[in-house]
């Protein structure tokens, strides 16, 4: 009786194991999987015609429903007020892109009309943007450079010398235009290919803080080329690594050369345009829109500067001759494409980049959905279209979406409205802008920088929310500003990703504690009364494991349970060797006498002393995903401990997690798998405990 009650005491408790039955999959091989997709992919029938045609072109889905009485009043105020704001921006911006004023205005009235047919989104507003007309400019100067045209300096027919492809009667102006339309063409090619390879994806690793500190660093640079204009200096624009710092020192070197009156016209429409905007900007909430103050600043100083001969008596540079009317479309010059191909997917990106972020904001705010491949498709196109009308690239700009929110836009017929307004200029109005100073036009440029510059002011909220992202702004900012505007976004890119890389290197390896008993495990160090379990020990790791962080991951688990397996292997085969080397000592002994001593046999594995535990879990819930590193990391520590007699036990492992250990070879499709994986914590818990292996004698040859 006395032995029946031993033997009792000593059997395991009672464990019921939780498990849950996995669906069988049928494997598919790439062929099969490639038909499916082809086939899915080239399916016709007129459901399918339908869907593609509508998806296109959104203007179909939506235009049908168009409810007249509540949307019209709110979509014509906010198209005729965005069309005002943009016939003066769109004459200034040209001068930023390198282009003659015609072309801003082309831009605007075609992108209008385009992203209308095309977009997604009820809200932005597509047309010219001043980091993209930017990035042009600096395309166009350099290539007038290389074709032998004075950059800036020279506004007279000239025939470059190593300009071969457009012809000896094309001049600098032309050339301007060719490699402009050129540029984007590429970056429409290269947004539409994007999207047709569904890539729009690729906008949520452009990071707010990326995209912000690039857009401050270029307005920076955008700031510093207009300065030129603001002083009536006739400087070229400085090209390479550190065109800011260069043309600072260009601008003060030749600051005696200021133009009087251009000076007095900047200072005298800062004074006006600054306040002006404040008050735009204080009462926006009062205003039912916002009062074009830059028409009117343009319409004041176009008169005082044609009645007053501000460009025959002071040498004050104009506006010059506006078009009425639309050019025949020409096609890019293709042989331009191999020197601007990369800077055109640079262009491409932040186009698609600004575009696709402000219609998900918006979108998100007035609770409707946007297709980020077709916004894709939508910007491409009002690039490639536009171009063989000379426009350059476009994409959606911040402040006139805001605009056209506030004014009760409600659907992209205030697109049409816009296009009608421009339209107009285009026909009619135009001409009158002859006598207009290009120093009013980048007084215009630099108070719409008023909202990016003010981004300074944020860098000490930022630092204390959140430091990763502060750094990425100041270091994408300054590398924009002070290097080059499009390695500024690269280096912001390279640092955003380092910085994910760097987070799974320093990923919180947490020992966790129980409440109570309840089935809750968390970190004692974040929560009061929270107890360990004795015998077993939860470690939580919290970033997946992969070939970059796996030897993290293994130092962490030790140095956390304060057991290193290699270490404690590498101590005891010292300790044997010594041993091994004494009984030789003791052998050699008792043979000088006669008798032979045979070889002590290893000890089995077992716990070592002070370890304190006897088996070890490992959480898996915040692990995301192993590759075949982190696989075989995990089979180095179930080997490593199980030869020390200590048991390891994942717990919560997604699916994802349980393919790779299944594929890694960790776990067989056999009856032991149950034994390592369980699917809560306290159920890997109740398993250890219910072992017979708890006073610390465990078997290795049991695990």
């Amino acid at each position: 009786m006395a032995a029946e009650e031993s033997e009792a005491l000593t059997e395991p408790s009672a464990y019921m194991p939780f498990a849950l039955e996995e669906q069988e999959r049928k494997e598919e091989s790439w062929k099969e999987l490639a038909r499916r997709k082809v086939g899915k992919q080239c399916a016709c029938s007129a459901d399918r015609a339908k869907a593609l045609v509508l998806g296109f072109f959104p203007i179909l889905s939506w235009l049908p429903r168009y409810r007249l009485k509540d949307w019209l009043l709110g979509d014509m105020m906010s198209g005729l007020i965005v069309g005002i704001l943009l016939v003066p921006q769109s004459i200034a911006y040209s001068l930023l892109a390198g282009q003659d004023p015609v072309y801003g205005l082309y831009t605007s009235f075609f992108s209008s009309i385009i992203y209308t047919l095309l977009g997604t989104s009820r809200h932005i507003s597509v047309g010219i943007f001043g980091v993209l007309c930017l990035l042009v400019g600096q395309v166009v100067d350099r290539e007038l450079l290389l074709a032998g045209y004075i950059t800036e300096g020279n506004q007279t027919a000239l025939a470059g010398p190593g300009n071969v492809t457009v012809g000896q009667t094309c001049d600098r102006s032309c050339y301007a235009i060719a490699v402009g339309a050129t540029v984007t063409f590429t970056a429409g090619v290269y947004q539409v290919l994007m999207g047709l390879l569904q890539v729009g994806f690729v906008s949520v690793y452009l990071s707010d803080s990326l995209l912000s500190g690039f857009a401050t660093g270029a307005s920076l640079t955008i700031l510093t080329s207009q300065v030129k204009y603001l002083l009536g200096l006739k400087l070229p624009r400085a090209q390479g690594l550190g065109s800011l710092v260069k043309t600072w020192i260009s601008l003060f070197t030749n600051i005696g050369k200021t133009n009087v009156c251009d000076l007095l016209t900047s200072l005298v429409c800062l004074l006006l345009l600054v306040p002006s905007k404040e008050l735009n900007d204080r009462f926006k909430a009062k205003l039912k829109a916002p009062i074009p103050f830059e028409l009117f600043v343009v319409i004041a100083a176009t008169l005082a500067s044609h009645y007053g001969h501000f460009h025959d008596r002071f040498g004050s540079e104009v506006s010059g001759t506006i078009p009425t009317g639309f050019l025949p479309p020409q096609l890019p010059d293709w042989s331009l494409i191999p020197n601007i191909a990369l800077d055109a997917l640079s262009i491409a990106i932040v186009g698609f980049a600004i575009t696709v972020s402000l219609s998900e904001m918006f979108a998100k705010k007035h609770g409707y959905v946007v297709d980020p491949n077709q916004e894709m498709y939508a910007i491409g196109f009002c690039n490639i279209l536009p171009s063989f009308f000379r426009c350059f690239t476009t994409s959606a700009a911040l402040t006139k979406t805001l605009v056209k929110e506030s004014t009760g836009c409600q659907t992209q017929v205030s697109g049409l409205v816009t296009a009608l307004v421009l339209l107009l200029v285009l026909l009619v109005i135009a001409p009158l802008f002859y006598s207009l100073q290009k120093c009013v036009l980048a007084v215009i440029i630099v108070v719409n920088l008023r909202g990016a510059l003010r981004k300074f002011a944020d860098v000490p909220r930022m630092w204390r929310v959140n430091h990763i992202d502060a750094t990425i702004w100041l270091l994408t900012m300054a590398t924009s500003a002070l290097v080059n505007t499009e390695l500024g976004l690269l280096v912001g890119v390279l640092v955003s990703a380092f910085c994910v890389l760097g987070r799974t290197q320093r990923a919180a390896a947490l020992q966790l504690g129980q409440a109570g008993h309840l089935d809750l495990y968390e970190d004692p160090t974040a929560y009061k009364g929270l107890n360990t379990v004795p015998g077993t020990v939860i470690f939580r790791y919290e970033a997946p494991v992969y070939y970059a962080n796996q030897t993290l991951f293994k130092k962490a688990l030790y140095r956390s349970v304060g057991l290193d397996p290699v270490q404690e292997k590498a101590k005891r085969r010292k300790q044997e060797k010594q041993k091994r080397k004494q009984e030789v000592n003791a052998n050699a002994e008792l043979e000088s006498v006669g008798t032979q001593v045979k070889d002590v046999e290893v000890s089995k594995a077992f716990v070592p002393a002070g370890a304190g535990f006897h088996t070890l879990v490992i959480d898996c819930g915040p692990v995301l995903f192993l590759d075949t590193a982190g696989v075989g990391a995990m089979k180095e520590l179930l080997k490593d401990y199980k030869e020390l007699g200590v048991r390891v036990l994942l717990a919560r492992c997604n699916t994802s997690v349980l393919d790779s250990l299944h594929r890694g070879g960790y776990l067989e499709h056999n009856s032991s798998d149950a034994e390592k994986v369980f699917f809560t914590i306290d159920d890997a818990v109740s398993y250890a405990h219910s072992l017979p292996c708890q006073n610390g004698d465990c078997d290795a040859s049991r695990l």
